[in-house]
Formats: structure tokens, C-alpha cells, sequence
């Protein structure tokens, strides 16, 4: 069994933090009200409806059914259905949550009150924020909301995913796909590549003559040398990934012409545009005044609080949490510990310890699967890495090794849908 393996079945069976026990009459009246109901978000108010039952529990989503950008990628090249990657909230809403589908427009942290686009006013005794990402439109010249329904980013799952499909069908044989990578930090480290490798495979069995070029703003990413390999195996000259000393910057985009120019002034003109902008937590960290001049909402790592606003949570993509990944994965997990964290705090116990943990699967093409793992810990409020813990697939893996983590990656996907929504 390789190293990698040992570490996921580590990390999925013994990781974790014991459920505190189930509080009573003293937060019988307690409101937490929970912004954003992705990954992060549903699993804290299923988890804390589970362990606070009496713990009166509101989510807030403007969107009926949420679309995961996670298996999105499958989506674009034709591997799944949307539907498939969509989720309701009706086995939240049988858990005990109260669902409300509207946005979340401010917080008066004074007067603890959360205010929705409806214009009504939510009380709470205590906030959880998960509201994923914005773009920081202008941050790259000549990308801003209009410039994305030219050259989409489809950095979150919806209709930007659904218009760089359209585009990428109706793309001819023989013309180039040209995809934008920013610099760190941003949603998924690993999905610009896998995106690509199955941009490319798509391309490869639909039209074998086009091209597909990386441009990208750093040297170095999640699991670099996987994927190179991986490209080179399976998809040859019709994939080139450019890098930031090798020009790979982009620092301008001209979306009508379908046009990037790159630090040093080379432009590359594409046939489909994607366009993957600078990110910064989702707008409501920003009202809530949690935030810092990075955009990003530091947190203290044994419980995700926030240092900034007192009452407030904030987890998930929004989080700076120290080495944790911007995943899926992680803002589930991150969850259950926030959930554990405000259902001791109401019942005056002690926080259980926190653990975090993530894996991120990648599938460079149908049966072809790799990962990184790694399990984190609190110290002085900070989180750091679990030594000897963060491990990747090897390199040189056999067919077989490859399909397996191809699965696991299904699997996971299957299992975390369940345990956040579909049950």
C-alpha cells in the first residue's frame, strides 16, 4: 500500500473530534444564524441541529439548489450532468434547519442582527459565515463582471459554468483554448489543472486538432508534478502550461477581442477565453468587518472565530486558515469542528480539540486519479501542519493505482454530498 493511501485511510477513519455532549435548557433560546449553504456552511447547521438540538438554527442561500464547484470540471467535459452536481436542502430542512433563501447584505455586529435582501432582520446569538468567494473584479485590467460573460471565469458553479461549456462546444476544430491562472491564494489549488486535463481530454476525443494553453502567474502548484506527467502521458503537444518566470503572467485581459497580453508584453489571442481572476472572501465577510487588507477573513484556529467581531465565526474558501486548502473537503470538516465549537460553548463545556483535514482528488481523465492528503492541528491560535501528515500520489503510478483513486474520488464525492445534503 503506498504512503499516500495509508495517510487517506488515516486520515477518513481516525481524524476527527468527539461530538460534545447534547445541550440542554440553558441554550434553549440560543439563535445561530449560518450565511452560505456550500460545503462549509449546510455541515454546520446540520452538525449543530445533530449535537444542539434544542439550538434554534437558520441558514441562509439565495439559491434553491446549490451547485458545487467541485465536479464542475466533469461537468465542462462532458462526464456528468448538471444535475448531478447540484444539491436541495430538503434533508436539511427534515434535520430541523430553517432554510431561507434570500442574500445576506449586512451584519450590525452592535445589535447582533443579520440583514437580508428581503429587508428583514435576523437576530442571532451567534453568526456563521461561509460565503465562499468573490472575484476582485479590476484587480486584472479589463476583467470585470461584463468582460465574464465574454470570457468567463466560472469560478463558481452556475452559469458561468453552464456559458464555458456552451463555448467550448461550439469551438471549433483547430482553435485554442486559453485558460488564466492567478496567483495563490484562490478557490481549489489543484482545480485550474484539473480543469485543464479535462478541457484537454474533451478536446482530444471532440476536436484533436485545437490546443490548449496555461498561462499562469506562479512557478509552483498543488501536485506539479503529477499532473505534468500526467499531461505528458496522456495528452502530448495539445496541452503547454506556461509559468510565471517562463511569461505566464497575464496583467491584462481584452475580453472582446478574446485577447491576454502577459507581464512582458506577449499577447495570445484564444478562440474560448477563460479567465480565472485574484479572489477575496464573499462580500458579507467584508460588512461584517472580518476581514483583513487581504481580503481574506483570519480566524483563530482553535475554533475558527473570528478576531475581528465578536460572535462570529468565519470557515470554508472565505477562512485565512493558516496551511488548510481552500476545498470541499476541508470547509466540510472545518464545519463539524465549528458546529462542536458553538454547541460546547452554548452548554458552557469545554471545546473539544480541533483536527482538520483535507483531500483533494484530481482526475487528469477517465480512470486517471490523484490526491493530496494532510491533517492539521491548532497551536496558540494559529493551525499548522500535522508533521509527517501531508503526503501526495506517487509518481509513476501504475493504470491500476490510477483508476483506484479515480473512484475514490466518486466515492468521496457521493459520500460528502450525503452527509452535508442529500440525506
Amino acid at each position: 500500500m503506498s504512503t499516500a493511501l495509508q495517510r487517506r485511510q488515516i486520515l477518513l477513519g481516525a481524524v476527527g473530534l468527539a461530538a460534545p455532549a447534547i445541550v440542554r435548557a440553558q441554550a434553549s433560546s440560543a439563535r445561530v444564524v449560518v450565511v452560505g449553504g456550500g460545503f462549509g456552511g449546510a455541515t454546520v447547521a446540520r452538525y449543530l441541529r445533530l449535537w444542539a438540538p434544542q439550538v434554534e438554527v437558520t441558514l441562509v442561500e439565495p439559491a434553491e439548489r446549490f451547485v458545487t464547484c467541485p465536479f464542475s470540471n466533469h461537468y465542462l467535459a462532458g462526464l456528468r450532468s448538471w444535475d448531478s452536481i447540484g444539491h436541495g436542502f430538503h434533508g436539511l430542512r427534515a434535520a430541523g434547519v430553517q432554510v431561507v433563501h434570500a442574500r445576506a447584505e449586512d451584519v450590525d455586529g452592535a445589535r447582533r442582527r443579520l440583514r437580508l435582501d428581503t429587508g428583514d432582520w435576523l437576530p442571532w446569538d451567534r453568526l456563521v459565515l461561509s460565503p465562499g468567494v468573490d472575484m476582485r473584479w479590476g484587480a486584472l485590467e479589463g476583467y470585470d463582471r461584463a468582460a465574464a460573460e465574454l470570457a468567463p471565469h466560472a469560478w463558481k458553479a452556475g452559469a458561468q459554468t453552464q456559458l464555458l461549456r456552451r463555448q467550448l462546444e461550439a469551438m471549433p476544430d483547430g482553435g485554442r483554448f486559453v485558460m488564466v491562472i492567478p496567483d495563490n491564494p484562490f478557490r481549489c489549488p489543484p482545480g485550474p489543472y484539473e480543469r485543464a486535463s479535462l478541457v484537454a481530454h474533451y478536446l482530444k476525443t471532440h476536436k484533436p486538432r485545437s490546443k490548449l494553453l496555461l498561462l499562469d502567474a506562479k512557478n509552483n502548484f498543488s501536485k506539479k508534478e503529477l499532473f505534468l506527467q500526467g499531461w505528458k502521458a496522456l495528452y502530448g503537444d495539445l496541452l503547454e502550461w506556461v509559468s510565471l518566470a517562463q511569461d505566464g503572467q497575464v496583467v491584462r485581459v481584452d475580453a472582446r477581442a478574446l485577447e491576454v497580453e502577459t507581464a512582458f508584453g506577449a499577447r495570445h489571442r484564444a478562440d474560448v477565453l477563460n479567465v480565472i481572476p485574484p479572489q477575496k472572501a464573499g462580500l458579507i465577510a467584508e460588512r461584517a468587518g472580518v476581514t483583513d487588507a487581504s481580503g481574506w477573513a483570519p480566524v483563530r484556529g482553535e475554533n475558527l472565530a473570528s478576531p475581528r467581531a465578536p460572535g462570529i465565526h468565519v470557515l470554508g474558501d472565505a477562512a485565512l486558515a493558516g496551511p488548510i486548502p481552500k476545498s470541499g473537503f476541508a470547509a466540510n470538516n472545518q464545519g463539524k469542528v465549528v458546529a462542536a465549537a458553538i454547541a460546547a460553548e452554548l452548554s458552557g463545556q469545554a471545546a473539544p480539540t480541533a483536527w482538520y483535514a483535507n483531500t483533494c482528488y484530481s482526475l487528469l481523465a477517465p480512470g486517471y486519479g490523484i490526491s493530496v492528503v494532510g491533517v492539521y492541528r491548532a497551536q496558540e491560535g494559529r493551525i499548522i501542519d500535522l508533521p509527517h501528515s501531508v503526503g501526495v500520489s506517487p509518481l509513476d503510478a501504475p493504470p491500476a493505482h490510477r483508476a483506484a483513486e479515480a473512484r475514490q474520488g466518486a466515492d468521496w464525492y457521493a459520500a460528502i454530498g450525503a452527509d452535508i445534503w442529500d440525506r
